[in-house]
């Protein structure tokens, strides 16, 4: 395991013109996706922001071809230090959706001096019931065994990313995904997977982290419900919400202009 995060980590390190998007000068903001999507999720963000911010989204190991595990939501914190450290980025705000916000909680905690601030889209610090580890560990294992995403796991990551108002108004958001799920291995989605289903609860290490901190998260979201951040939001120092209406677990996309505000807000706080 420490070779592969090695060789994966020195990826980032050594060829990160390969693996981001990086536009505008200025302050930094770092975007860090979630599982089954990649940096072109965070292209509405990119538009908004780059007239006052260096914005930088890159993709996480699972959509590259260091996929193959296994490794932790620390491993991926330290492949964000790394490409941080390659584009000469020396402190930055790092904002992670899903996924990218749970790895987010542990690079604060981890690299606490690197961070002007932490966005949280869609993200929260307790852990995931054994009813979910089961259902999406099942999911995972499926997908690797038969080396394709059935129609009824499709079926469950659409309906857990996206909210009802996305799938009645806008299916072309949840089809352009579904399109590209297919192209993924699935060796690299059940590896993906497994990086953070069986953390366990990260909320007793809040209390100190002294990074601002916003929470983002769709009204919609039934992948992790806004109720489930209460906690996290209780123990954190310096942290505030705002919820996004008609939004669900990919709020930046579902509803990029109220998250674009929200950012920059927050970052015009922070900077």
């Amino acid at each position: 395991m420490e070779a592969e995060s090695d060789t994966a980590t020195e990826r980032y390190r050594r060829r990160p013109e390969t693996l981001v998007t990086d536009r505008g000068d200025g302050p930094a903001v770092v975007f860090a996706h979630g599982t089954l999507m990649d940096r072109t999720m965070f292209d509405p963000q990119l538009s908004a922001l780059s007239d006052e911010y260096r914005t930088v989204a890159y993709d996480l190991r699972a959509r590259t071809d260091q996929y193959v595990g296994p490794y932790d939501l620390y491993d991926l914190a330290d492949v964000a230090a790394a490409l941080a450290d390659a584009l000469d980025i020396d402190s930055f705000v790092l904002c992670g959706m899903s996924m990218g916000g749970f790895m987010a909680l542990r690079f604060a905690e981890r690299y606490p001096d690197r961070l002007e601030g932490a966005v949280l889209i869609d993200a929260m610090a307790e852990p995931y019931t054994e009813a979910e580890r089961e259902q999406y560990g099942q999911l995972a294992t499926q997908a690797r065994e038969e080396g394709a995403f059935t129609e009824s796991a499709i079926e469950v990551a659409r309906s857990q990313l996206f909210g009802e108002t996305t799938l009645a108004e806008n299916p072309e958001l949840a089809d352009h995904w579904v399109e590209r799920w297919h192209t993924y291995p699935t060796e690299a989605f059940y590896h993906e997977m497994h990086s953070w289903l069986d953390e366990p609860d990260f909320t007793p290490k809040l209390s100190s982290i002294d990074v601002p901190m916003l929470s983002i998260h769709g009204e919609e979201d039934v992948s992790i419900e806004p109720e489930r951040t209460e906690s996290m939001l209780d123990e954190l120092p310096d942290s505030h919400q705002e919820l996004i209406p008609e939004a669900g677990h990919t709020s930046n996309m579902e509803n990029p202009e109220a998250v674009n505000d929200a950012l920059r807000t927050f970052l015009d706080e922070v900077y």
